[in-house]
């Protein structure tokens, strides 16, 4: 499987809103994993299918729960992650509503949807992609008034990204109760604070084992108290043994892609 990494920096309209594009083309006539971990982020999925004759566009929610599964017969998949607390503006509806689901984007734009389907389904490169969807956001995006409480969970989510912070301590810096957080993070990111960090945790402890084979120093690294809670939060919520998921990933031979339900 091949994957690319396409930079939004030079689209400015959408590095404010998108942390990163993925392609994904599966080789032919082998499936691929289709595996959706727990990473606090919401996702737009364009699939071609059929060489090109048709495909779907979906929003993948933030997930509580890894999603692991094997799929084939689509020829490319381009995946956006929004950044958290981005999508509420961008596809409309409080963002807890996607939690754990695949939607197709048309249940939430109707017919712009369409339309945007038919557009990149007739693109034949990354940058014709991004162009199409930035002007699609671009018209989507409201220009009403945004509540303070979406700045709030941005900025929580941007210091939870980088830092290892309890969410009472955040909370108390900057300046609102616990419970105004967590109802702040529900509504613009999806999930709570607390499943948020939980995500933020699993997803570094995987990018550390990618280049580590000490699961000690990894877990303290990744945030964890010692290798038995990370061991024990990863079953929770991969459902698997850390080793036993690098372990699937690397018999086929690829990343984890994200996509919609089958």
């Amino acid at each position: 499987m091949a994957r690319v990494i396409a930079s939004v920096d030079s689209m400015f309209s959408l590095s404010r809103f998108v942390e990163s594009v993925r392609t994904v083309a599966p080789v032919s006539g082998r499936a691929c994993l289709v595996d959706r971990l727990p990473d606090g982020r919401t996702s737009l999925v364009f699939r071609v299918i059929e060489e090109g004759r048709r495909g779907d566009i979906t929003v993948v929610g933030p997930r509580t729960r890894s999603l692991l599964k094997k799929a084939s017969g689509f020829v490319k998949a381009v995946i956006l992650d929004f950044k958290p607390g981005w999508s509420r503006p961008l596809l409309g509806g409080p963002a807890n509503e996607l939690k754990n689901e695949f939607i197709a984007l048309e249940h939430l734009w109707g017919p712009s949807a369409t339309a945007l389907y038919h557009e990149l389904l007739g693109t034949t490169s990354v940058p014709e992609f991004l162009d199409r969807i930035a002007h699609a956001f671009a018209v989507q995006l409201s220009p009403t008034f945004e509540p303070v409480s979406a700045r709030l969970a941005r900025h929580a989510a941007r210091v939870l990204d980088r830092e290892d912070v309890r969410v009472d301590a955040l909370a108390e810096r900057l300046g609102v109760t616990t419970r105004h957080l967590h109802r702040a993070f529900v509504e613009n990111v999806g999930v709570g604070p607390k499943e948020f960090v939980r995500s933020i945790r699993l997803q570094r402890a995987l990018r550390l084992a990618a280049t580590s084979s000490d699961w000690g120093r990894v877990a303290l690294d990744a945030g964890y108290y010692d290798q038995s809670h990370l061991i024990a939060d990863f079953q929770k919520l991969v459902g698997l043994t850390p080793g036993a998921f690098l372990k699937r990933a690397n018999e086929f031979g690829a990343a984890a892609l994200l996509a919609p339900e089958a």
